[in-house]
């Protein structure tokens, strides 16, 4: 069977490995706004008319933005299993929080309105604040503490993943750096988005939080830069890599090096397009906000979450997850994923569905263009 597959079992896990950073990218972009547009609800929206023009902003449309981590959570149990045991049982109770802050969300966005009641509307104005910001926080956690190295191993036997950390140590410096970096980018992507669905005091303050919020994404993914390339030492696969080999992380020697995650833009300088994206799709949002391109600026914000994500996949590269206590158990692209037919048979399902997917999602922006205002609110009772 697996003669007939048209791509080599190396090549089909670097093609896994994109898509894997595509999936992630389109969460980040399509749900992040989401998440962004929470987190500044009580700083863009005073009054509550202006509350429900916020949330009528993206609560048509973040059940079908959501799908894009589902489908992520999915791709990963498939094509990576190995990484899924290690990651979801080493952050385990990060985890918990997200699947808190993400099942709190759409509570909020369904219940908020059903009372009339100030101080009802007030509390759960709060929980969908509380949720954007937690998941949008633990989320760069995750991010920044796989740069560093998460501490977990392998049963050399039956390769069942053995977590040695626990979870304060999810919280390092360099980690708490990363969660807030992807708090004020995703506020950043969820201004921009009010600033051009909405329009009067909304919009505007939306316009300076969007600013100040592209500023500080450019500023802090810089000082991590220089943080990663002066300041944490990087793998390097220091043995034979065998890309068609079985799926055993054991079977290859790693060293830990100063400035190891930097090698990959000397070895491959198109790779510094990415972090040049980071910086200045976020210095270049901000500057379309002043000059009211809104739209303009949304696809600026887009390409700075790209950028960013983008930037940490090259870094790693071929490593998926590092170990930070034994760095010979780290995930690469070439140890760590399923089969050369499952792998086939995913790309087979994501070639018919994906194409799917993305025609319907852009049929319902589409139906659902134009600003939200305080008048459509007001006149469409099934609102939120």
């Amino acid at each position: 069977m697996e003669n007939l597959i048209p791509f080599d079992y190396g090549t089909l896990r670097v093609v896994w490995w994109v898509l894997m950073g595509a999936l992630l990218i389109g969460f980040a972009v399509m749900d992040g706004f989401d998440l962004g547009v929470a987190a500044l609800l009580p700083v863009v929206a005073k009054t509550d008319v202006e509350r429900r023009v916020v949330i009528n902003v993206v609560g048509p449309v973040w059940e079908g933005n959501q799908v894009w981590l589902i489908t992520a959570g999915g791709a990963i149990f498939a094509a990576w299993p190995l990484l899924y045991a290690a990651s979801f049982s080493g952050f385990y109770l990060a985890m918990m929080l997200v699947l808190i802050a993400l099942i709190l969300r759409p509570v909020g966005f369904k219940y908020r309105s059903k009372m009339e009641d100030t101080r009802w509307r007030s509390r759960w104005d709060a929980v969908l604040c509380f949720s954007g910001v937690l998941a949008s926080l633990v989320f760069g956690v995750a991010m920044g503490n796989i740069i560093l190295g998460v501490p977990f191993t392998f049963d050399p036997v039956t390769l069942r993943p053995i977590y040695e950390g626990h979870f304060y140590q999810l919280f390092m410096p360099f980690a708490l750096l990363a969660g807030v970096l992807s708090v004020v980018m995703l506020a950043m992507h969820g201004a921009v988005l009010l600033a051009w669905r909405t329009e009067g005091a909304v919009a505007e303050r939306a316009r300076n939080w969007g600013r100040l919020c592209a500023l500080l994404t450019a500023a802090l993914f810089i000082v991590g830069g220089f943080w990663v390339a002066g300041g944490i030492g990087g793998h390097v696969i220091t043995s034979a890599i065998d890309v068609a080999a079985p799926s055993n992380p054991m079977q290859k020697t790693v060293s830990v090096q100063d400035g190891a995650w930097m090698a990959n833009y000397a070895k491959w300088p198109l790779m510094w397009i990415a972090p040049a994206l980071g910086v200045a799709g976020a210095v270049l949002a901000a500057l379309l906000l002043s000059a009211r391109a809104n739209m303009l600026a949304f696809l600026a914000s887009a390409t700075s979450i790209t950028g960013v994500i983008l930037t940490a996949g090259f870094s790693l590269f071929p490593f998926i997850m590092p170990s930070s206590t034994r760095p010979q158990a780290g995930l690469t692209v070439w140890d760590g994923s399923s089969s050369h037919l499952t792998l086939w048979i995913m790309v087979i399902a994501v070639a018919v569905f994906l194409p799917i997917v993305t025609v319907y999602t852009a049929w319902v922006y589409r139906v659902m263009r134009g600003k939200v205002t305080e008048e459509s609110v007001g006149g469409t009772p099934n609102s939120y």
